[in-house]
């Protein structure tokens, strides 16, 4: 009784350090392979965030327009209604060409 209590823990310790050892391989694998291509962020609703963004502004169709390029070049949209560009660097450093900020 007390081996097949041994055994049937060595068993289960083995098991436990080839499952380790295995998705330790994958995990590698997956992070040395250039192959793999990169994992994308989820993408958008681009108009329903844009909406939400221009909501309060006195040109939401302007608004609305600035916030529809950016959202698309970025895939991301600061929350709120203005500010919060730290959220989305992409939206915060597109400008115009007078070097004012693009994004609403």
């Amino acid at each position: 009784m007390a081996i097949s209590k041994a055994l049937a823990s060595f068993i289960l310790v083995v098991i436990l350090i080839l499952h380790l050892a295995r998705s330790d391989l994958v995990m590698r694998t997956m992070v040395d392979d250039p192959s793999s291509p990169p994992l994308a962020p989820p993408h958008i609703d681009c108009n329903r965030e844009c909406d939400r963004r221009c909501k309060l502004s006195s040109r939401k169709n302007m608004c609305k327009r600035a916030c529809g390029t950016c959202c698309e070049s970025c895939n991301c949209v600061p929350s709120g209604t203005s500010g919060h560009y730290e959220e989305c660097a992409c939206y915060a450093n597109r400008k115009t060409h007078g070097g004012r900020r693009k994004c609403p």
